[in-house]
């Protein structure tokens, strides 16, 4: 009964579409679905088990070591993900470097500990459970940091430039 009551709602959805766009409108309206797929790069799925020796210190920044979730290779450059493990104990001489980063989005989760860091003058500290999405270009100097800090960093795309501002 249920699947049958869903089909009718998807064939009623489709009827009520093509009257609405005519049979050339819901042509179009399909084809361009088709056409918005294919621009998509290809995926593969992908598993990554935790290994504390696939952190890697040849990452961006030398206070912070990183363990690549290999999401850039499953997706054809279309994101990075990685975790980001930062190197105690911190140093602002080191890691106050004002920067950005081009990118289409950037997201980060505090996965254990604290960072604090400045955000076009806005001043945060996230402690772990926190998230937020870091805006394109935006200017930003990590502050300070926990013995125990751990990060997961998403961005698209995969490939992309860091700008140094000092």
């Amino acid at each position: 009964m249920a699947k049958t009551m869903a089909k009718l709602q998807a064939q009623a959805r489709k009827t009520s579409r093509n009257k609405t766009l005519g049979k050339k409108g819901a042509l179009a309206a399909r084809s361009k679905s088709k056409a918005k797929a294919k621009l998509r790069p290809k995926q593969k799925f992908n598993i990554s088990h935790f290994r504390g020796e696939d952190f890697r210190a040849d990452g961006l920044r030398t206070y912070a070591q990183y363990r690549d979730l290999g999401m850039s290779k499953a997706t054809n450059g279309l994101l990075q993900a990685h975790v980001i493990r930062m190197v105690p104990p911190c140093d602002p001489k080191v890691v106050s470097k004002r920067h950005y980063h081009d990118v289409s989005l950037q997201m980060i989760y505090v996965l254990k500990g604290w960072i604090k860091g400045e955000y076009d003058g806005q001043v945060v500290t996230m402690h772990a459970g926190a998230a937020w999405l870091q805006p394109p270009r935006i200017k930003h100097t990590v502050l300070d940091y926990s013995d125990d800090c751990e990060l997961l960093e998403i961005i698209t795309p995969a490939d992309f430039k860091t700008v140094e501002l000092e």
